[in-house]
């Protein structure tokens, strides 16, 4: 006898459904991409019970005919596409028709539609499938509410968490579409309770700064805008002034929806890395905007994930805009000893408050001591101008030759006195950085290996990085070799200190720096060999260390840190009360 079993079609239909549907926020987020696509100007959102009692959304968009509600709850009803080929083009949101449907096969679906705001349609359908269509009074819009979600799946129920966790998903599912669209109003209610409220406005950086951010951090945040061939991309970006300790306030949209793309995060991460302390991450979103001809979102069931055609252009476009306006703009304009603030007294308070009762998870905010006025008004943190900007270079600026070892502190600093100033040197932060400018000003010397490193790959993409990049990582000091079986790494830059493992790991995230390769690899390689904490130099050496650090154009390691500060003599005897 034959073991395989034709499933049931209602049992089929729900478990496709879980595909799509797997908690209260999914529905959410399908039921806002079909108000969103109608056109709607005003949208509300309404959850019961974390959103299994009920899920709500209404909208003023263009609304549906009685013969548009009797075949819009069907598997695969659609009005984006009739064929395959439509997804080439298509530029809504939804185009497979499985998100009404979806919803019909786990939870009591009701909908409430009308086109003209005269004549209204009203649809409910049961979970076994039967379907009712009926008269109704309505505004012009649609209004689609989901009830009991799994109550008829109780295996698939009892995995839900709580009911506050389940809202906080749903809230999180609302932001989401909120930061694409500023042009519409937002609502969102919670068990009867308006939770938020973004009305309408004219950019992506004022709803995100609505969204997302506390009352007066919008005064750091920036907007940066970049094309590609077939693609444009939008960045908002908090300053150095906002940072967390992870990558949980990073978000990543294309053609409107949030995926999920490591490479993108890390092009966001890599253009921004040292203008931010080191181990921290940036606040921002990146908006990319492409030719759907270009791009496949037709790859995950919740189109949460995109495959393109060119990712290497856009991870370009994103870093290499980071960089440019972070390096051009942002810092010349501090460095000058000017501040793009005007709100400089919250700006001093560092925001260390955090968010409050907000859900978002991350509530530390701070700021980078690199770009700003030190609230201690003894100890001034003094950032030299970069090679390209002379024209904010001092006319006083002290001769270091003249500088004078005046000691060491804590087995870390190295104390450095020249004219009317002290100077306090981070010697690894010192070593890294001047290590840096050295690997990047030439070919790194390399040393041949004894014995090989055997490596393997996990992706036909890693096999045309390494085989595209080897001329270029031969310059950055690593010889490699594929003798059509195994990888093997013949030689590494002089004074390599990593194992096998770990230097593989380092060759083979390089795949994810775009342009940025050599400066990546520079960063790894000097951290690694650069003066460590408690390691000594005798006062000779330290003078030395100390004269071209304070020679430094950018004296920050690679990872943001300060290379140094100083404090003035006036400052110090009046901190000691020696005026």
């Amino acid at each position: 006898m034959s073991v395989i079993k034709i499933l049931p079609p209602q049992e089929a239909r729900k478990i496709a459904a879980g595909e799509v549907i797997d908690r209260p926020a999914a529905l959410i987020r399908e039921f806002l991409d079909n108000a969103i696509d109608a056109g709607a100007a005003n949208i509300d959102v309404n959850i019961e019970g974390g959103g299994g009692k009920k899920c709500e959304v209404a909208d003023d968009g263009e609304g549906m005919s009685r013969e548009d509600m009797e075949l819009c709850f069907l598997p695969h009803a659609t009005s984006k596409i009739q064929s395959l080929d439509d997804l080439n083009v298509s530029t809504t949101l939804g185009f497979r028709g499985e998100a009404l449907a979806a919803a019909a096969a786990v939870a009591r679906l009701e909908i409430i539609s009308s086109r003209d705001g005269r004549e209204a349609w009203r649809l409910t359908t049961e979970l076994n499938r039967s379907a009712d269509v009926e008269q109704g009074r309505r505004t012009r819009g649609t209004t689609v509410r989901a009830l009991n979600l799994f109550d008829s799946i109780p295996a698939r129920k009892k995995f839900l968490k709580r009911d506050g966790s389940e809202a906080a998903l749903c809230r999180a599912a609302f932001i989401d579409k909120a930061l694409v669209f500023p042009q519409i109003n937002f609502r969102y209610s919670q068990d009867s309770s308006l939770k938020c409220f973004f009305p309408a406005v004219s950019s992506k950086k004022d709803r995100f700064a609505a969204a997302v951010l506390q009352a007066g951090e919008e005064v750091f945040l920036h907007e940066i805008n970049v094309t590609g061939n077939g693609f444009s991309v939008a960045i908002v970006i908090g300053g150095p002034e906002l940072y967390r300790s992870d990558r949980r306030m990073l978000f990543i949209f294309a053609n409107g929806r949030r995926i999920n793309d490591y490479a993108l995060v890390q092009a966001l991460v890599y253009g921004s890395q040292g203008f931010f302390p080191n181990g921290t991450y940036p606040v921002g979103a990146v908006y990319v905007d492409i030719d759907p001809s270009l791009a496949d979102f037709n790859i995950h069931p919740a189109k949460r994930e995109a495959r393109f055609r060119d990712p290497g252009a856009i991870h370009h476009a994103i870093s290499g805009g980071l960089r440019n306006y972070f390096h051009h703009y942002f810092v010349k304009q501090l460095r000058s000893g000017e501040t793009p603030y005007e709100n400089t007294e919250l700006f001093e308070k560092g925001f260390t408050q955090g968010h409050g009762d907000r859900e978002e998870s991350v509530k530390e905010i701070s700021y980078s001591p690199l770009y700003s006025r030190n609230p201690d008004p003894y100890f001034i943190t003094s950032v030299p101008p970069p090679p390209d900007a002379a024209s904010f270079a001092s006319e006083s600026a002290p001769d270091y030759t003249q500088a004078r070892f005046a000691g060491r502190a804590f087995g870390l600093f190295i104390l450095i006195e020249c004219g009317q100033r002290l100077y306090i040197i981070d010697q690894h932060a010192a070593h890294e950085r001047i290590l840096y400018n050295r690997f990047l000003s030439g070919a790194i010397p390399k040393q041949e290996l004894l014995a090989p490193i055997p490596f393997g790959t996990e992706s036909e993409d890693e096999d045309r990085f390494l085989e595209a990049k080897r001329g270029e990582l031969d310059r950055l000091g690593v010889e490699i070799k594929n003798d059509g079986k195994a990888w093997f790494i013949e030689a590494l830059p002089a004074d390599w200190r990593l194992g096998d493992s770990e230097t593989v790991k380092e060759i083979l995230e390089l795949r994810n720096a775009g342009e940025n390769m050599a400066e990546r690899w520079a960063a790894a390689l000097c951290c690694h060999q650069a003066l460590r904490d408690g390691d000594y130099l005798d006062d000779s050496s330290a003078l030395e260390l100390g004269r071209q650090a304070l020679s430094l154009p950018d004296p920050h390691c690679p990872h943001g840190r300060p290379v140094w500060t100083e404090i003035s003599r006036d400052a110090l005897f009046k901190a000691v009360k020696r005026v």
